[in-house]
């Protein structure tokens, strides 16, 4: 039996679900725990076997009973949730404590949060509906998330409050509600949490659920700026760099991008190396803004990739680099930046970098035109009379199945 049981668990962990619940099945008949804990949880996961919580909580049943601590547990998080049968604290309570006696750790670590949290324990509470929400150890549970935040909430908890929040702000498991967002937020930021503070200060920026207030916007930026908070830090250094509700000021957005920076924020690694290109408060430096402009383009940034691509392509501050400058355009442009698959098409149009390519030109034309370039159209005019009908229909193919990455 010990070897079919490992045949069973290994079929079950190389996604052979068909065969698998054919062998717990036939195992879980002839009484062996641990099969009938697989076959329950196939059940209750619909693997290999129809959705069936009534066949999932029988054969959990007949495993828990032999002793098998991961069905007492499953079965306390049935119970506990009133997924698929009434909702019944009692038994969940003596499941977890059968399977917690016998070692089982999420029993232990949830029991544990369990108790606490019914006496009130308000870090406890939060972090139950913490492992609600991320479905960490229990299964996913919206409501059940929602509740022992908002009891955490309720004692003063600055985590919960800024989960809830967050919750409300973006209607996660309940109707979006701008207005408890800012109260939850409101309560948090108060208690010096840097992260509600800069939420709060961007619903204040943006004038989402509230009256636009830059003033306020600053203030709350300012207070999570200070201890840390990059995406503040960011977001200060955009509002001194155009001068927006506040004097333009080009070394305080230098002193913010900076910060952000180097905590690895792409869009102030970008600004700044923006400013080092352009000699904005700092001396103009080539090399400085390489730096931040890789950092950022490797992280995604298209913006940062696009400066990379015409440094490289121009060679402003360092050797000309065709092929640096086709690799960072192209990264720009697979991800639908409209500037660098215009210059991509005029590599492939000159053969810099690449052997020349009027079909790729004409693709990445066809991509930049879409989005309002109105050279890469007459480009386009122009590169049409040098290519054949079978480059022009494939090039159109290539167009129209194109899908930004």
């Amino acid at each position: 039996m010990g070897k079919d049981l490992d045949l069973a668990i290994s079929n079950y962990a190389g996604g052979d679900y068909e065969n698998a619940a054919t062998e717990f099945r036939d195992l879980a008949k002839q009484g062996n725990p641990d099969a009938q804990f697989y076959l329950g949880l196939m059940y209750r996961n619909g693997e290999g076997v129809p959705r069936n919580d009534e066949q999932a909580i029988y054969w959990y049943a007949q495993a828990a009973q032999q002793g098998n601590a991961n069905a007492q547990f499953n079965l306390g998080l049935i119970h506990d949730s009133g997924d698929g049968v009434p909702r019944d604290g009692k038994r969940a309570l003596y499941w977890y404590t059968k399977a917690a006696r016998q070692g089982n750790e999420n029993a232990q670590f949830y029991l544990w949060y369990i108790k606490a949290a019914e006496h009130k324990n308000p870090d406890a509470q939060f972090y139950l509906g913490l492992m609600y929400r991320n479905g960490d150890g229990v299964p996913r549970d919206d409501k059940r998330a929602l509740y022992w935040y908002t009891k955490a909430a309720e004692q003063g908890n600055a985590n919960a409050q800024f989960h809830l929040g967050l919750i409300y702000d973006i209607g996660e498991g309940v109707a979006q509600d701008d207005e408890q967002a800012l109260y939850w937020y409101t309560k948090a930021a108060k208690q010096g949490y840097a992260k509600a503070q800069f939420y709060l200060g961007l619903m204040y920026h943006t004038g989402e659920g509230v009256p636009r207030d830059a003033m306020r916007a600053i203030y709350w930026y300012f207070e999570a700026a200070e201890q840390g908070n990059a995406n503040a830090q960011v977001n200060l250094g955009i509002m001194y760099d155009i001068g927006e509700s506040v004097p333009k000021d080009a070394k305080r957005a230098l002193f913010w991008y900076t910060k952000a920076a180097k905590q690895g924020n792409a869009q102030a690694q970008v600004n700044l190396g923006v400013l080092y290109d352009n000699g904005e408060s700092v001396p103009q430096d080539s090399k400085h803004a390489h730096y931040w402009y890789t950092k950022a383009a490797e992280q995604g940034n298209t913006k940062a990739q696009f400066n990379l691509g015409v440094m490289c392509h121009t060679g402003k501050g360092m050797p000309r680099n065709d092929k640096q400058a086709l690799y960072w355009y192209s990264k720009a442009a697979e991800q639908g930046h409209a500037k660098a698959q215009f210059n991509l098409g005029v590599m492939y149009r000159n053969g810099e970098g690449v052997p020349r390519d009027y079909v790729q030109a004409y693709f990445w034309w066809s991509l930049a035109g879409a989005q309002g370039e109105s050279d890469a159209t007459r480009n386009i005019e122009t590169t049409e009379k040098l290519m054949s009908p079978e480059q022009i229909a494939q090039a159109q193919r290539l167009t129209r199945d194109w899908e930004p990455l």
